[in-house]
């Protein structure tokens, strides 16, 4: 294992990972630990290297642009997709020739989809998960940290080739292949968090317009303080703990450390920033309070539609039981509710519907026909 940390050696490995058939790729990002959620590693592997990049200090990946982009090049990933935006967010680099083990595995119908059980299966190799939440951001790492993360490279190359191997036999290569060119398109980047993600607060319904100023005044100021500190939000105070104080609002000091999840570390760090918080949402006029914005109203029942959703589902669920695969993942509720208003007659209609996929229709869309036709 090669672990980079000058911005000059990028193009060396870049050249490396390009005159390879294909590199396996992985990252290691701070958002557990940290309140700016950024690339903290890059992990490479070829058939016979591995390289660390420390993309705090290595912050121009331009290099290795044109690699990861060269239809030559297949780049393996194992659940590609939060990988794929940030590496887009945070360095503007795209992937062609996408190969993402955990796809294949569902594929495969695989019950257990995660790195280590799929590595365990098919290479015998035990890979130590514990390390998920370190903090990446940390500097120096610990020499046990960066060999952690060169193992989620260091087998990808193998069990790729395994998987495939497996996808051949099945006749299911193509199918995962047009899932991994719909993966590599829809990257965008991570949206940010807005100043209503209070209101996005599981346990919050109950609250009323003062108690809900509370929370929006309480959230305001933990996102500041976070922010300024970088630590990832629940680390200066957790949704429950916020929760609670907006809910019971209390007027001083020792109101406030009677409430769970109020540590004493948070009251010698903020209490007076909290009151002062809470005191603000009791001033606030009535025509200042939030309201929670209402939800799209519901359609009015519809028999004849639930049935024949009904219908369709279980037409997807002898197909998908009959491939062995995960029915949600061969086809969800929302593509099947989809087609039920769309009522397509042909495989071909089916296929022009938006998002249904090529591969969905060849494995499930005989028996999805005979559903609308029973109706």
């Amino acid at each position: 294992m090669e672990y980079v940390q000058q911005n000059e050696r990028v193009a060396e490995v870049a050249a490396r990972v390009g005159g390879a058939d294909l590199v396996a790729a992985d990252t290691e990002a701070a958002g557990y630990h940290r309140y700016h959620d950024r690339v903290c590693l890059l992990q490479l592997s070829t058939r016979t290297a591995t390289f660390v990049l420390d993309t705090l200090v290595v912050t121009d990946l331009t290099p290795l642009a044109g690699a990861f982009a060269s239809p030559g090049l297949e780049v393996v990933f194992h659940d590609a997709d939060y990988d794929l935006r940030i590496l887009y967010r945070d360095f503007g680099l795209r992937v062609r020739g996408l190969f993402d083990t955990k796809l294949a595995a569902q594929f495969l119908g695989e019950p257990a989809i995660g790195l280590a059980s799929l590595a365990e299966k098919y290479l015998g190799v035990r890979l130590e998960k514990k390390h998920q939440r370190a903090d990446w951001a940390q500097r120096p790492l610990p020499p046990h940290l960066l060999e952690y993360a060169a193992e989620d490279t260091r087998h990808l190359p193998a069990l790729r080739d395994r998987l495939k191997a497996e996808l051949e036999a099945r006749g299911r290569l193509s199918w995962a292949e047009e899932e991994f060119r719909i993966a590599e398109a829809q990257v965008r980047e991570v949206p940010e968090d807005d100043a209503n993600g209070y209101l996005r607060l599981k346990g919050t319904r109950d609250l009323n317009p003062r108690q809900l100023a509370a929370l929006r005044e309480l959230y305001a100021w933990r996102e500041r303080t976070a922010e300024e500190r970088d630590l990832a939000p629940f680390r200066i105070l957790t949704n429950d703990a916020m929760i609670e104080i907006a809910r019971q609002s209390p007027r001083n000091l020792a109101g406030l450390a009677k409430l769970p999840g109020v540590s004493r570390s948070l009251l010698d760090r903020s209490s007076d920033e909290i009151l002062e918080a809470l005191e603000r949402a009791r001033a606030l006029p009535e025509s200042q309070l939030p309201v929670r914005p209402r939800g799209p109203r519901r359609p009015p029942p519809d028999p004849d539609f639930d049935a024949l959703v009904e219908r369709l589902r279980s037409a997807r669920d002898r197909a998908a039981d009959a491939l062995q695969m995960d029915r949600g993942f061969l086809m969800p509720r929302s593509q099947l509710e989809e087609l039920a208003r769309r009522r397509p007659q042909t495989l071909q209609e089916m296929a022009e519907i938006p998002d249904v996929r090529r591969w969905q229709v060849e494995a499930a869309g005989e028996l999805l026909l005979e559903a609308l036709k029973e109706g």
